[in-house]
């Protein structure tokens, strides 16, 4: 699964990457009252690729009149979207919350098993966040039907309970949607005892659920056309619309994938007109307004949309999504742009062309999927599991033996020639290295060692430039002393780029670029670190300390870390005490206190 995530973000960023923009033009005409949009030209949709036809559709609409042609009026439904899934949480709760996936798994785990204190409450808030099901059981169906008809009145309650059937691939509903465990809950009522993020969450899943279950919003849609041009052959039309009924947008309001916004109706009144009226312009003088613009390509996968895209593949389960999403990103496959959104890197997109190339069927997606339905059968009995392994497994394993034969070392480095350095005249190239993408200059068959350069994760080794690649040369750069007389200095390292100070060595930010950073905020970003590192010791005695740690205190000695048994009070401890414990501490391969098993097992 994480071989075709990778993949889909790959094959994304290459259409992105090849995407050509072509020109296309916005035609509007603003009038007294409000404005409308050029929709056809002679009856067919209206596609304006330049300049000149731009202007000769503003010529021909100075000489004629806007002139009212059709009102069409019609009342329209909206219906509330299903109760959560594991995989709809996760995408909603990223476009209204900004919450990762994994986050929202985390918060939504702490809700399942009750991790607060509520008075006269006990045990978790909402059903179990694992599930592909939208179904509701019989009880949640009364509470929900009792609660929408005290707070918010029965015209919004519902006759008969709404149906919902689930949408995903292979879908297991062996758990009910996510919903609250008791719906008088509300969310108000149980703020207090909540962290920030649990209140968030819990407030998305219960209005959810309970809008699911509310009647219909009802929407009055209005289109008026606007015949205009010497010849009347140009369409222009205005929308506008009223929320008749709120129903279920009383108290949920869903979002756009594909924008994050919030796909609330709201008002917009278009003024009482009649056919045959000629309309009258805001600036008789420039009818319409004349906007040039570009297409653009499809965008980035979010971590919403790339759940969505691999449940509608059949990929994956409720409980795999997030870990699958984080240890891409975590093996340095993916990245999160600032904008978060999810791109592959050199690495990436090295390894998915390695696989696609000499292992098809591992990054393709409709033998994912089938994988899955034969995990289905399984475990339903309809398939036998020796078998369905056997059949997978003996090929993958000849064309792994055969690949240790072919696979060249060129090919697993991807090198890519970029041109001759303007001063040694040596060629520049660009492959994955030991620690990376690395930029090269000069062969190994040369006399002289070739040098090399890492390349920047903001610089992409199949698109990178011959200037771009030079320029990495220029590191380390010096930037002056510190107040102590040492150099700093600025370079990109295995672990990213990094401001160095004597044998001290300073991460710089995410987003800065090392070939900007001057010498005032190169000592900021070593105070920060120092800071840091201060609040990090307890105590140091040269080779041995005593550190904070993610998991609490420990002491480092040279590379081997050691835990402090819970009886002994960090700060109480000397260098003897230190190196007794050291000296009592397990076996490094058995510290986790787990028994050895002999492998001479007979039959």
């Amino acid at each position: 699964m994480q071989s075709v995530s990778v993949y889909i973000l790959v094959e994304r960023e290459r259409e992105i990457r090849e995407f050509v923009p072509e020109e296309y033009w916005k035609i509007k005409a603003e009038f007294k009252d409000f404005s409308a949009d050029l929709k056809k030209i002679e009856g067919k949709t209206a596609k304006i690729g330049n300049e000149k036809e731009a202007f000769a559709i503003e010529s021909s609409i100075k000489k004629g009149n806007f002139v009212v042609s059709e009102i069409k009026e019609r009342l329209a439904n909206r219906n509330p979207s299903a109760p959560f899934t594991t995989s709809t949480i996760q995408q909603e709760a990223s476009l209204k919350l900004g919450f990762s996936v994994k986050r929202t798994m985390v918060v939504a785990q702490q809700l399942y098993e009750g991790n607060f204190d509520i008075p006269d409450y006990s045990g978790g808030l909402i059903t179990y966040m694992r599930t592909d099901s939208v179904a509701l059981a019989e009880q949640a169906l009364q509470q929900m039907t009792d609660v929408i008809e005290s707070e918010y009145g029965q015209q919004y309650g519902l006759k008969e309970p709404r149906k919902f059937k689930s949408r995903a691939v292979n879908a297991q509903e062996a758990h009910e949607a996510i919903r609250p465990v008791d719906f008088s809950q509300k969310p108000s009522m149980v703020q207090a005892h909540l962290s920030h993020d649990q209140f968030r969450l819990y407030s998305l899943i219960w209005k959810r659920a309970l809008a699911s279950q509310m009647t219909s919003a009802e929407i009055a849609r209005t289109t008026i056309n606007i015949a205009s041009g010497e010849k009347n052959e140009y369409l222009f039309e205005a929308q506008g619309q009223r929320v008749v009924f709120t129903g279920f947008l009383q108290i949920y309001a869903e979002s756009s994938d594909e924008h994050g916004e919030i796909l609330s109706e709201k008002d917009v009144i278009l003024p009482k007109v009649e056919k045959g009226k000629i309309l009258a312009l805001k600036d008789p003088q420039n009818p319409v307004d004349l906007e040039k613009l570009f297409t653009k390509p499809l965008p980035r996968y979010t971590e919403a949309s790339l759940v969505k895209k691999l449940e509608s593949e059949g990929i994956g389960r409720p409980s795999t999504y997030a870990p699958t999403i984080s240890t891409i990103q975590d093996r340095g496959y993916v990245e999160l742009t600032d904008e978060k959104k999810l791109k592959p890197t050199s690495i990436g997109e090295v390894v998915t062309d390695f696989l696609a190339d000499h292992f098809t069927k591992i990054v393709n997606l409709g033998f994912t999927a089938e994988i899955e339905r034969n995990f289905d059968s399984i475990a339903k009995g309809d398939e036998d599991w020796v078998e369905m392994m056997t059949d997978f497994y003996e090929p993958f394993h000849q064309n792994v033996v055969d690949k240790e034969k072919s696979v060249s070392r060129a090919e697993v480095l991807k090198r890519r020639e970029l041109g001759s350095d303007p001063e040694s005249g040596k060629p520049v190239s660009v492959s994955i290295g030991r620690y990376g993408p690395m930029v090269q200059i000069g062969s190994r068959e040369d006399e002289e060692k070739p040098r090399f350069a890492s390349l920047p994760s903001s610089l992409n080794l199949n698109d990178v430039t011959l200037d771009e690649a030079l320029e990495c040369f220029a590191l380390p750069r010096s930037l002056g002393e510190y107040e102590n007389g040492e150099e700093i200095s600025v370079n990109i390292g295995r672990y990213g780029p990094y401001v160095k100070l004597g044998k001290e060595f300073f991460s710089i930010p995410k987003g800065e670029d090392p070939m900007n950073i001057e010498l005032e905020r190169a000592v900021e970003i070593i105070q920060e670190g120092l800071e840091r590192k201060n609040k990090r010791i307890i105590l140091d005695f040269g080779e041995i300390q005593v550190l904070n740690g993610r998991y609490g205190p420990y002491i480092k000695s040279g590379k081997n870390n050691y835990k402090i048994p819970k009886d002994i009070e960090p700060t109480g401890l000397d260098e003897d005490s230190c190196k007794k414990i050291i000296e009592e501490a397990p076996p490094k391969g058995n510290r986790g206190g787990r028994k050895k098993v002999s492998k001479n097992i007979t039959a």
